[in-house]
């Protein structure tokens, strides 16, 4: 496949920005998405390279966009396609900088994701391999035939490695998730990689890693196949190892697919306003959980949302599937992913713990979102889990209160303080409570007045009432503390001697 076959795909509607017909005609050999100020060492002559641009800002670094396209034309990219989405076109100094190195420039518009063009690359790169005759294949005639059948007979992702890898000695070779979670290694490599090191490896290039190509795949649980050492096995062996190993996850994503809509079910009816045990019952049973002795309940969010919830739910899917446990996810109401977790030999708490450790590596997979995750306490029977999903989003509440530009997972337990009690109540039931109790303040002065009584509400509640230590924090005199305290309880109808009111006064400036 060469550079301007791309280009002659309508349905991928790219463009064209700079390049002469003797390097479109260049063949392309795979493809690399990446952000990083200089890809080199991560790139492979031949190959195109997906950009989103997000290294490039217009008062960036004088030079650097002259470094990132060097670093290309110095790998042996033989394209650069750069995303419209983050600045809504491409940059005028980009286009420069290529054409001064000499790397073809194409647009690639907002609605084209880079999934599509990289199975672009792949399918049209497979028909070709397919069409050609036998030993044109890196891989000999008999393994792929071995293969192929072993694919049809659909055997396990582990077999399936160590057939691939069986005529090359079985080198040392796992099989990881974007997450660093091992999902198959060969027999020579060591037991599977902690998740945080696997993640590692990944992001540091060290050893070589070829990733895998599926359209159900996502940033969280992409596969990679990763051998410790550089130069083990040749390029067209691991990407043609790589083809087969996505034909195998695809088979794997149709079949979740089809489980995904007893999950639905599942969610939907322990969400029900109207909670019917036994269609709970029922659903458990279809998705595996039945009979169980123990379930929590977990709810996630990231921030922003993305829209439909699916990143929300893969990125729940794959954080549990880091864990033994047994569990039906799906998509809830406003962006949430929602999960039942069957408890086996261990309690909520336990389960939060695990779950927390994990989740910085699902940040890191999509840093631009905080991810957030509330669970629920252990509940004993199918009749509970309806209460055990209210629980679970009050500490999701609490966990965003809490963390709202980080990753954080929240149970019950966490809640400390009158803070995180509030923080899990409904937005607007928390704005009709402080304008209640503080609307009188709020309104009964200038904007000036409002502020400074606020202000000095606050340091007093915090100073426990003392009026010394308030006018000492404040810079003020004690008899302005005094007139100000006498405002408020004015405004507000509260008597600041009184434990009750102070409570409700202070719950009142925390929601907001």
């Amino acid at each position: 496949m060469h550079v301007d076959h791309l280009l002659r795909l309508d349905r991928l509607d790219l463009t064209l920005v700079w390049g002469d017909e003797a390097l479109l005609g260049q063949e392309i050999s795979g493809v690399t998405a990446t952000d990083l100020e200089d890809p080199a060492r991560f790139l492979q002559p031949g190959e195109v390279v997906l950009s989103g641009l997000v290294w490039w800002s217009p008062d960036g670094e004088p030079g650097k966009t002259g470094r990132f396209v060097s670093a290309l034309r110095e790998a042996g990219a033989v394209a650069l396609l750069a995303g419209e989405e983050t600045h809504g076109e491409v940059p005028r100094e980009l286009v420069e900088a290529c054409r001064l190195h000499r790397v073809p420039l194409i647009a690639v518009p907002a609605h084209t994701t880079f999934r599509a063009i990289t199975e672009a690359v792949y399918l049209r790169q497979w028909g070709e391999l397919s069409r050609r005759p036998t030993d044109h294949f890196a891989l000999p005639e008999n393994v792929r035939v071995d293969l192929d059948r072993a694919l049809e007979n659909g055997v396990s992702t582990g077999e399936l490695l160590d057939r691939a890898f069986a005529h090359l000695g079985t080198p040392a070779c796992h099989l990881l998730t974007s997450s660093g979670r091992t999902v198959a290694r060969t027999g020579a490599a060591p037991a599977p990689l902690p998740a945080g090191l696997a993640a590692e490896l990944l992001r540091g290039g060290h050893g070589t890693t070829v990733r895998v190509e599926s359209e159900g795949a996502t940033a969280y649980d992409t596969w990679h196949l990763h051998l410790p050492e550089a130069g083990q096995v040749p390029p067209r062996v691991l990407q043609e190892i790589a083809e087969l190993l996505g034909r195998h996850r695809r088979r794997q994503d149709r079949m979740r697919a089809m489980s995904g809509v007893a999950s639905e079910e599942l969610v939907d009816a322990v969400g029900a306003l109207r909670f019917d045990g036994h269609r709970v019952q029922s659903r458990l049973a279809a998705c595996g959980l039945g009979g169980r002795s123990a379930y929590t309940v977990v709810v996630a969010s990231s921030e922003p949302a993305a829209e439909g919830g699916a990143d929300g739910v893969a990125a729940l899917t794959e954080a549990l599937h880091h864990l033994p446990s047994a569990a039906a996810v799906a998509a809830g109401h406003d962006g949430e992913a929602i999960a039942v977790v069957a408890l086996e030999g261990e309690t909520a708490t336990g389960l939060r713990a695990r779950l927390a450790e994990v989740w910085p590596l699902i940040h890191a997979c999509g840093p631009g979102r905080a991810p957030h995750a509330g669970v629920s306490t252990s509940a004993s029977g199918p009749s509970e889990l309806h209460t055990a999903l209210e629980q679970a989003r009050y500490a999701l509440a609490a966990a965003r209160a809490a963390a709202p530009d980080g990753p954080r997972v929240a149970a019950l337990a966490d809640l400390e303080g009158l803070g995180g009690l509030l923080a899990g109540i409904p937005l607007d039931v928390r704005d009709v409570f402080r304008t209640t109790v503080l609307g009188p303040l709020l309104g009964g002065a200038g904007r000036g007045s409002t502020a400074m009584l606020l202000e000095t509400l606050e340091v007093f509640l915090a100073h426990d009432c003392s009026w010394a230590r308030t006018a000492e924090a404040l810079h003020i005199h004690v008899n302005t503390v005094h007139y100000r305290v006498e405002r408020i309880e004015a405004l507000t109808g509260r008597d600041l001697s009184r434990l009750d009111h102070k409570a409700d006064l202070r719950a009142a400036l925390l929601c907001h």
